[in-house]
């Protein structure tokens, strides 16, 4: 039935006419890819034609565009199509909620719940706003709301109760998880694989694998709830995390026996988890009934298999595994060859890293931020700073995956900085902050201190340097401005 859906609409699109827009709009949207700029441009470009699309498009491009975190230009297709006359049913109102709060903020979508229409106000709107106090670790409003969600008898299930157990994962408070799912019992919501998951979490967080164990022969008592593989990966998670291998391998089998449907990410699991229990044999097993599964490899899959195999030391399984995956691949993935190169640098073979590294880049995969802080990692421990300080700086070029800047870390900061008062390294010093602004908007007092201390050292004058820091904002302490006096003298 729903491929059938699926091809009217395609053929729906054929034939409609010229006031259309001629091609699916989430096609549109990612014709020259994924990035944000594109996505934007293309939505910018559709409206701006005020081309028609029917509603089903809508629905499907949000779908797509939340699922890839692209929130702005989702809010603004939302936007645009309810000022151009597009009706919003109470689930339509409910995503617009969630993007509102994911591209401007809780207090926005707590303003857009207040004016909705009361016939609006459900269990679907009360519910995202219930997720979004979740998400963002609202614990009073969370838990007012779902006390208010109670008092209007909506007919809750236990996504909302889910939704408030994570958030108390999340802010260290598991002991407070028991308790909602006593509750749920108390007004006879059913709990779903995602509720128990979440209980034995919290359970085996306490160390309390009995107590685990309990909850799994409640479930399989109580029947209506069919643990999925997910439940059994999580069951099998705990077990390893508390040592318990043999239990942890008894899981995995089940985990098996659960995916009938062949999901990618449960065999990303089984390895993952076997290769946690040092299996090396089940790691290969799995990994050949995966690419069994599938007509073809994803880059995603073999990055999980060889960092796997790099984790067990058998590193000519991992070289080989890469090898495999270079010979076929689509699109030349620095992430994969990152585990590898990762391997090599942590070996001390410095030499096979930068080779691979080169080799990708021939390839068409420039070096991202990840493939630099490898080898920033490795020269600070081997103690030649000039090619960590390059390090930083080709790191702070690439940038991070997201499009967002890629700041070195405070301890990276401070073993550079401290090497270079050391050494009383002026000049150093001064092109390593020069690199630093490249990447934050302020120094700061630390570095600077840092800064004043190293001109000291080296018995060095600097008369600008009390502009520097009236520029910057930046205010010393006692005994740094004593330095600065010594630093600032003619």
């Amino acid at each position: 039935m729903a491929f059938m859906q699926q091809f009217k609409e395609t053929k729906s699109v054929a034939k409609r006419s010229k006031k259309y827009l001629e091609e699916a709009l989430y096609k549109r949207l990612f014709k020259e890819g994924g990035s944000e700029v594109s996505v934007r441009q293309q939505l910018n470009q559709f409206l701006k034609s005020r081309k028609r699309v029917y509603k089903w498009e809508v629905g499907h491009s949000l779908k797509i565009l939340r699922s890839r975190n692209r929130f702005y230009p989702a809010l603004k297709l939302s936007e645009t199509m309810a000022e151009r006359g597009m009706n919003k049913t109470v689930s339509d109102h409910a995503i617009h909620l969630d993007l509102i709060a994911k591209a401007r903020g809780v207090p926005a979508a707590e303003a857009y719940f207040i004016n909705l229409p009361e016939t609006s106000k459900n269990h679907l709107t009360y519910g995202t706003l219930l997720n979004c106090y979740c998400k963002e670790l609202m614990t009073e409003k969370a838990e007012a709301l779902l006390e208010k969600m109670n008092e209007l008898k909506l007919g809750l299930t236990s996504i909302p109760y889910n939704s408030l157990m994570t958030l108390y994962t999340k802010t260290g408070q598991p002991e407070r998880i028991p308790s909602i799912i006593q509750e749920m019992k108390a007004c006879d919501i059913m709990p779903d694989s995602y509720t128990y998951n979440v209980w034995m979490r919290a359970l085996a967080s306490g160390g309390d694998i009995s107590g685990v164990e309990r909850v799994i022969d409640e479930m399989k008592r109580d029947g209506r709830v069919m643990g999925d593989w997910t439940t059994y990966s999580n069951i099998a998670s705990i077990y390893t995390d508390a040592g318990l291998f043999g239990k942890a391998e008894n899981a995995l089998k089940e985990l098996e026996k659960k995916n009938a449907c062949r999901h990618l990410s449960a065999f990303q699991f089984l390895i993952t988890l076997y290769g946690r229990t040092g299996n090396l044999l089940e790691v290969y097993r799995v990994w050949r009934s995966l690419r069994l599964a599938f007509r073809k490899t994803a880059n995603i899959s073999y990055l999980n298999m060889i960092q796997v195999l790099v984790n067990l030391k058998d590193l000519p399984g991992a070289e080989k595994c890469f090898r495999e995956w270079e010979s076929g691949f689509s699109t030349y993935d620095i992430r994969v060859a990152n585990v590898l190169i990762r391997a090599y640098a942590k070996d001390g073979l410095l030499e096979k890293a930068e080779e691979l590294k080169e080799r990708a880049r021939r390839r068409g995969a420039k070096p991202n931020a990840k493939t630099w802080e490898i080898f920033l990692d490795y020269y600070l421990k081997s103690g030649e700073i000039k090619s960590a300080v390059d390090c930083v700086d080709n790191a702070i070029s690439s940038g991070r995956g997201d499009g967002g800047k890629w700041v070195p870390s405070p301890d990276v900061v401070r073993n550079l900085m401290r090497h270079f008062e050391e050494n009383k390294d002026v000049e150093g010093v001064e092109g390593f902050v020069e690199i630093l602004k490249k990447a934050v908007d302020e120094v700061g007092l630390e570095i600077f201190e840092s800064l004043i201390r190293t001109y000291a050292a080296a018995g060095k004058t600097s008369p600008i340097m009390r502009r520097r820091l009236k520029m910057e904002n930046v205010e010393l302490s006692e005994g740094s401005m004593k330095l600065l006096d010594v630093v600032c003298a003619e």
